[in-house]
């Protein structure tokens, strides 16, 4: 799995590639802290580039997002492909996060 990110004003866009399951879910994790630790984060995160998604990595998701809520902050997500949205869908998770179709939408979101 691959993680960058970039600064688009005061929204972090968080890029997600490859696949988050339990062999990339402690990294991603740890990459995530790092952008949650500069202040209240307005984090976007770009799953478009992500081919899988397991449990292991929805699990990333949710404590990103339950500390980006302790923190003040908001996440959206955005650029699920259909295979990640199906996951999402069956999952439940596509009704606990905020889902745009792309960055620009997901930036307005979280302001």
């Amino acid at each position: 799995m691959e993680f960058a990110q970039e600064q688009v004003g005061d929204v972090v866009i968080a890029r997600l590639a490859g696949r988050l399951d339990s062999g990339s879910a402690q990294p991603a994790e740890e990459s995530f802290a790092r952008v949650i630790a500069g202040g209240p984060p307005h984090l976007a995160i770009d799953l478009s580039k992500l081919d899988y998604i397991s449990s292991a990595g929805l699990r990333v998701l949710l404590v990103v997002a339950k500390k980006v809520q302790q923190a003040k902050g908001k996440v959206v997500l955005f650029g699920l492909g259909p295979s990640v949205r199906e996951v999402f869908s069956i999952s439940g998770f596509d009704r606990i996060f905020a889902i745009e179709a792309d960055a620009a939408a997901a930036v307005a979101a979280v302001r």
